[in-house]
């Protein structure tokens, strides 16, 4: 419901409603690329004791630098990296927030590549931050030559890169990105949230990030490590880029509890990650499948797929939603996202969607 008009809140965020997907009980969530397999009995038994031992310290405030986060995260992510190169927030969000408190604000330029992630200009927003929007191209890939003409032309202070891109699962050759980290006048950020899921040979950002001191590349534990619910991103970068991150953050933004389950799910990476293949499979089955059922599909390098294209894909999302499947209705025109599920659960979407299209 719109804000009363006696609410005093800020002008400009007037009229806007809180960000979100739909919620909807009862029915196969395919829709906010989640993991559909929860850890195992023995991962989160770890995971509890961890937790168990942190509730008894509650009364003290948790450690303000997750030093032991940060260092267990670096370990994970290799690339010679040490725990002061790394920052850990409640999620992706939380650090990408971080990054435009930081290096953004009033009289400050962002800039990305639509389509992408629909929550990057609302960070702009909530910090004064000038938000320039880029287009892809019709494959959804970024064209360096444009990109660069609009960075030249825009100055940012910072360039936003998703890779694997959301809503289109699009990966981001290292080319490109060197392209921008060189042109860019401030810091570019590559988001990596679904960067566990593409397929072998497509590189990640952290392969070139000692050659670019300005350079940021963020992950989560949301997807891959089957972590949605407890809320942990993290992003490395330079130790000086890290330390401008702290001075913007919290204090004590990451409870105890958060920090001991994400270092418990860090200690069985292996196990946590094997569900990642089998992921990958279901994922390139789901794409064959529906280019053969004579829809357009975007390649993808994450764990969802962008498919298309519907006169009315509003019909079609309400149809499955009827019939027990709900997916997203983001992205370009014409165009829906499904998340990748079980076998049994990308059955049940087929099903439904033969269903839908045939009515």
């Amino acid at each position: 419901m719109p804000l009363p008009a006696w609410v005093p809140i800020r002008e400009d965020l007037r009229g806007y409603e809180p960000y979100g997907a739909p919620q909807i009980p009862d029915v196969i969530n395919l829709n906010v690329n989640e993991n559909p397999y929860g850890p195992s009995a023995e991962v989160a038994a770890d995971i509890a004791e961890s937790v168990r031992l942190a509730a008894t310290t509650l009364n003290r405030y948790p450690d303000r630098e997750a030093v032991q986060l940060r260092a267990d995260l670096a370990t994970y992510l290799g690339h010679g990296l040490t725990g002061d190169r790394v920052w850990a927030a409640n999620g992706s969000n939380e650090v990408m927030l971080h990054v435009l408190q930081a290096f953004g604000g009033p009289g400050r330029t962002a800039l990305s590549f639509a389509p992408t992630y629909s929550m990057y200009p609302e960070y702009a927003r909530d910090t004064h931050t000038r938000w320039v929007t880029g287009q892809r191209e019709e494959d959804f890939t970024v064209d360096v030559d444009r990109a660069l003409a609009l960075i030249a032309a825009e100055q940012p202070d910072v360039v936003l890169l998703t890779s694997p891109n959301n809503p289109t699962g699009t990966a981001l050759p290292l080319d490109t990105i060197r392209a921008v980290a060189e042109a860019a006048p401030g810091v570019v950020v590559v988001d990596e949230a679904y960067a566990e899921f593409r397929r072998e040979g497509t590189p990640s950002a952290l392969d070139v990030l000692e050659e670019y001191p300005r350079l940021l590349v963020s992950r989560t534990m949301s997807k891959a490590f089957a972590l949605a619910g407890g809320r942990l991103g993290y992003v490395a970068a330079d130790a000086a880029i890290i330390d401008a991150l702290r001075i913007v953050r919290l204090p004590y933004h990451l409870s105890a509890v958060t920090q001991a389950a994400a270092v418990a799910a860090l200690r069985h990476s292996d196990e946590l990650l094997a569900r990642v293949d089998e992921l990958r499979s279901t994922r390139d089955e789901l794409a064959r499948w529906l280019v053969g059922e004579g829809y357009d599909v975007a390649e993808s390098d994450a764990n969802f797929v962008l498919f298309g294209r519907f006169e009315d894909r509003h019909a079609i999302w309400q149809g499955l939603v009827d019939r027990g499947v709900l997916i997203r209705e983001t992205g370009p025109d014409q165009w829906l996202r499904v998340s990748v599920g079980t076998p049994a659960e990308m059955e049940i979407f087929y099903g439904a969607l033969k269903e839908v299209v045939a009515t």
